[in-house]
């Protein structure tokens, strides 16, 4: 049995001394790090903070978010990470539903603060509550099904869902993620995606386990990510497709000392042949690797490694092969296991499954059957076992790496006044993967209604990345099944022509 309390108290058995987090002008060593975990327990005891009640942090990736992500579960609490890039209504739901009694923030909490009995500052007052508490042992009592994190992803009904990850799913995905990219004490990784996102966390629990250093960039940009790179010759980091697009241009334009660099992985969103190429050309000392999965998943559930070699394959549009430990199968909608080649859906079972969604079991139900992950994608196997990916079947858009599901956004459609009919879908970008775009039909009488004045009411509601980019005015009724549902995939169809898979 292991919980979280584990990697680091390995960590100051055998790497006391070497360089744990790397943020600004700020190092610490893995001693150091022990301590500010074990003082960290000691200030959720001193505020009365009770084992199983959640703490939220809502903040740029910093040494003090790795201390919260590791330190509040290892000490029998449970972490609620929140997505800096959300719109305050979706805060207040994610504070609401979690049951947060605390806020860490490293700013302005505005109505959030309404919604917890106490907002704690980063790093000031986090600092000074340190410095004055007591160290506790880290993992006393804590077993390895009791819930770790609450990580909230979006919601098919309009509301955000909070994936219930235990311990164990959070230890087993790290030692799946080490057997697939060894690590070791000499590494050194950027964590370039935001901690809140399972491409910034993945690899935390791996680099402390093995004793490597974590180099922190508080918020992506393609200068300071390479500017890291060189000055502290990172050996690898994990981000998303669009990261990895803004580099490439940026190491073009200014080129940086990389060949420290040993991996370069991603995930999130799908990415495109031609971007894998131009990554390879621009830093080739970097194995390139994808990872497939989902929050729900811990998050991995396949892995292509070497995608430099497969570049003029067709291997190239697989996201690999499951991850050891954990089972991928392509399912019929009946269950049916699906031959070689044909599609279905992309059904993954092993221990990193999650507990849940936090007070919706109507919506566990619906993914979770018989401890099998339903992942709402379409896509089938090959002889060796690699996953294509051709289509959603969930009304789900991945944008940047976020997921964004049509339901939200209709939903803060439907408030406008003018809006009879919205369908929202995704179409392709050449930038973010995928783009939210929405089919408007309006009510009679409000022909003023422009949709300039649709895209601006939705970002009263919603994150930037939610947000439609474009919405189409449609003078009749939507097209509609003989139930009547909308025909999204009609909507859809003139933007993806031309395309191999329906996803991008």
């Amino acid at each position: 049995m292991n919980t979280i309390a584990d990697p680091l108290n390995h960590a100051n058995r055998v790497s006391a001394k070497r360089l744990a987090t790397v943020c600004g002008e700020t190092r610490h060593t893995y001693a150091e790090l022990w301590s500010r975990c074990r003082r960290l327990g000691g200030v959720l005891s001193q505020l009365g903070i009770l084992r199983g009640e959640r703490v939220a942090i809502w903040a740029d990736n910093s040494h003090q978010y790795i201390e919260v992500y590791a330190g509040v579960p290892a000490a029998g609490r449970v972490v609620v990470p929140l997505n800096t890039r959300h719109a305050e209504p979706e805060l207040v739901y994610a504070l609401n539903d979690s049951g947060a009694r605390f806020l860490l923030t490293d700013r302005d909490p505005g109505k959030l603060a309404d919604c917890v009995e106490r907002v704690i500052t980063i790093p000031d007052e986090y600092e000074t509550l340190l410095a004055g508490a007591d160290e506790r042992e880290l993992g006393e009592g804590v077993e390895e099904n009791d819930l770790a994190g609450l990580f909230y992803t979006g919601g098919t009904t309009g509301a955000s869902k909070g994936v219930m990850l235990t311990h164990r799913n959070l230890i087993e995905n790290t030692f799946h993620f080490l057997s697939s990219i060894p690590h070791q004490k000499s590494d050194s990784v950027l964590v370039m995606a935001p901690l809140f996102h399972a491409a910034g966390s993945n690899a935390v629990l791996a680099n402390i386990w093995t004793g490597g250093t974590q180099v922190m960039l508080p918020i992506f940009a393609p200068d300071g990510a390479l500017d890291l790179i060189e000055g502290e010759g990172c050996t690898g980091s994990l981000g998303v497709p669009t990261m990895l697009s803004a580099i490439v241009e940026e190491q073009t334009a200014r080129p940086r000392k990389t060949d420290s660099l040993r991996y370069l992985a991603h995930g999130g969103s799908p990415i495109s042949t031609e971007l894998l190429r131009r990554v390879h050309q621009v830093l080739p000392t970097a194995e390139l690797i994808e990872i497939y999965g989902a929050t729900e998943l811990s998050p991995i559930a396949t892995i292509a490694r070497h995608e430099e070699e497969l570049l003029d394959t067709d291997r190239i549009r697989s996201c690999g092969q499951p991850i050891l430990g954990v089972g991928v199968q392509i399912l019929s909608e009946d269950g049916g296991l699906q031959a070689v080649g044909e599609v279905g859906e992309v059904v993954v079972r092993g221990p990193t499954v999650m507990q849940g969604y936090w007070n919706k079991p109507e919506q566990t139900a619906s993914v979770l059957r018989d401890g099998h992950y339903w992942s709402g994608d379409l896509g089938y196997m090959d002889e060796e076992g690699y996953l294509f990916l051709v289509d959603r079947s969930k009304d789900m858009i991945v944008s940047g790496g976020e997921n964004v599901y049509s339901t939200e956004v209709e939903e803060v459609l439907y408030k406008h006044p003018a809006v009879l009919e919205a369908a929202v879908f995704g179409v392709p970008d050449e930038k973010w993967g995928e783009a939210v775009y929405a089919a408007v039909h309006l009510r009679p009488g409000t022909e003023g209604v422009d949709a300039k004045d649709l895209v601006a009411f939705c970002r009263e509601y919603l994150g930037g990345y939610k947000v439609p980019k474009g919405i189409d005015l449609h003078a009749e009724v939507l097209p509609k099944s003989g139930p009547g549902k909308f025909l999204k995939r009609e909507l859809r169809e003139p933007y993806w022509a031309g395309r191999d898979r329906a996803v991008n």
